[in-house]
Order: C-alpha cells, then sequence, then structure tokens
C-alpha cells in the first residue's frame, strides 16, 4: 500500500523591492530550504502546497491616486493583481515541475495572518513553511510580523526560515 505524500504549505509573497516584481527574498528562501532540507531527492513523497496572499494597499489602489479612479481604473487593477499573482506562482509551479515534486497553487487575497491560518484549517497540511525577514523588536512594532502571528496561531506545525544577513537589503524591512 503507497502512502500518501506529505503535504508541505508554503506561504509565498512578492517581493516589496519598488519596480522588482519576483518572489520576495524570505518566501523564496523558504521555498529554496524546503526543496533542499525536506524533500532532497523523495520528491514522490512531498506534495507542496503553494499558498499566495495579496494585500491590497489601505485604499486599494497600488500606485493610483484614488481621486481619479474610474470604474476602468478598478478592472486594470484586478487584472494587473491577478497577473502579478499568477507570475509570482508560476515560479514556484514550474520550479516543482523542473525538479518532478507535485504540488498546487492558489491565491487568496486579504491579511495575511488570518488568510494563511484559515488556509491551514480549510486544507490541513501536514505542516506550514514560512519565510522571515529576521527584524528586530522595533521593526516588528511597526512593520508586524507574519510569520511570528503563524507560529502561534497555525493549526499545524510551523517552520520558520530566516533570510541571512548578505541576503538582506540595505533597509530590513523590504523584502
Amino acid at each position: 500500500m503507497e502512502s500518501e505524500p506529505t503535504r508541505v504549505m508554503v506561504a509565498v509573497n512578492e517581493s516589496t523591492l519598488k519596480g522588482y516584481p519576483h518572489a520576495s527574498i524570505s518566501s523564496k528562501k523558504a521555498f529554496e530550504w524546503t526543496l533542499k532540507k525536506i524533500v532532497r531527492s523523495n520528491t514522490s513523497g512531498f506534495k507542496l502546497l503553494l499558498l499566495h496572499v495579496q494585500v491590497q494597499d489601505e485604499d486599494g489602489f497600488d500606485d493610483m491616486d484614488s481621486i481619479y479612479a474610474s470604474p476602468d481604473d478598478f478592472r486594470q487593477m484586478r487584472e494587473r493583481n491577478k497577473a502579478k499573482g499568477l507570475h509570482l506562482l508560476e515560479f514556484f509551479v514550474k520550479k516543482c515541475h523542473d525538479i518532478g515534486v507535485g504540488c498546487e497553487a492558489w491565491i487568496r487575497k486579504g491579511d495575511p495572518t488570518e488568510v494563511i491560518c484559515h488556509e491551514v484549517r480549510r486544507v490541513r497540511p501536514d505542516f506550514l513553511v514560512v519565510g522571515s525577514r529576521g527584524l528586530g523588536p522595533f521593526q516588528k512594532v511597526f512593520v508586524g510580523t507574519v510569520s511570528e502571528f503563524c507560529v502561534k496561531h497555525a493549526e499545524c506545525p510551523v517552520i520558520t526560515i530566516k533570510r541571512t544577513a548578505e541576503e538582506s537589503p540595505q533597509d530590513p524591512a523590504d523584502d
């Protein structure tokens, strides 16, 4: 009897660096660590569940002044955000397929802390892997930390992967 693969949820997000439409340093590091240290060469023994949570700006307009918004602007923003999210997931899914590990990928919108924990309850992975920027206590107050929230509230074991000092941008809050 063949056993079910271990289901590993990896929360991934876009980089916050302007003009850098790619995976964040932390989520890329968490994904690569998962492949190297967990999956290794046992690709049939694991299934990666790739979750991307899209967060809107407070007013819902990324680089647009809300005063000039029209119904067309809303449609274009939804299409652009969906395309960015799909592009991000495509990066991770392609890597999974390249090495032969099974995966599922999806996008949700909202507050990453709430959405990730909700998706953990809904999907029931064996464990969750999240990246961590390794912010100091002062920065955590202003930026917040998704990884700490998940460790405390997710209904499964959580592994947090810190980025190294060499991988950190000039402003550690950036990712």
